[in-house]
């Protein structure tokens, strides 16, 4: 009984199948991009079209650019990510200035009853009445939300250094009380200067002594 082939090629006994060519590629979707080397090769070169792959990030480089070279973001942002621009200095001087004689004045008028401000021993009491009210109403200033008056109207805050949040507590009065105590108790004035120039040469984050004791930045609320 004979078959029949309709290719007219009937292979001969013992022939086989050849395997040596193959169909041209059917442009299939799957197919990879030149370049590939294959559909399961390697990736592109510098000579391919497509590029080459992107460098390994470095582990030891910051993620983001700071004029600082600090990772905690570009130029004018704040020292966490998320958190406002540090306060400048002009406004942080003209917040201690209003808070400060403000709270001398409120010294004053409570002692104009008591003392005699003709002589030198009313001033003096005045300047310790005030320094112990400019500590208290610091400590309980800061703890209730970062802002004195002055503070409020140069549109600044004190930030814990950590997250941004409003200073516990323990910040809060930990800060006046680095600010005040040792004016209070051996440098007078001089204190205040040294405190301030610390915070000038403080990089990244702009800390005068008092903030370092209290782990505290400045921000902008504007």
């Amino acid at each position: 009984m004979s078959s029949y082939d309709p290719s007219g090629n009937e292979p001969g006994e013992g022939d086989k199948p050849s395997f040596d060519k193959q169909p041209p590629s059917s442009g299939s979707p799957y197919d990879a991009p030149p370049g590939y080397g294959g559909q399961y090769g390697a990736p592109p070169g510098p000579d391919s079209p497509y590029g080459a792959p992107p460098p390994p990030a470095d582990p030891g480089r910051p993620p983001y650019g700071s004029s600082y070279g600090s990772p905690y973001g570009a130029p004018g942002s704040g020292p966490v990510p998320g958190m406002p621009a540090l306060g400048g200095w002009g406004a942080r001087i003209v917040a201690r200035l209003v808070d400060w004689i403000m709270v001398q004045a409120i010294a004053v008028v409570l002692l104009l009853p008591f003392a005699s401000f003709d002589k030198q021993d009313g001033w003096v009491g005045s300047a310790w009445l005030g320094y112990a009210f400019y500590l208290v109403y610091e400590g309980l200033m800061l703890s209730r939300d970062g802002q004195t008056l002055g503070k409020k109207l140069m549109k600044i805050r004190v930030a814990m250094l950590a997250d941004g949040s409003a200073p516990t507590p323990g910040a809060a009065w930990t800060r006046a009380a680095v600010f005040v105590a040792p004016a209070l108790v051996c440098c007078g004035g001089l204190w205040w200067p040294v405190d301030g120039l610390f915070g000038v040469f403080d990089k990244p984050y702009r800390q005068c002594i008092h903030d370092k004791g209290a782990k505290t930045v400045v921000v902008s609320t504007a």
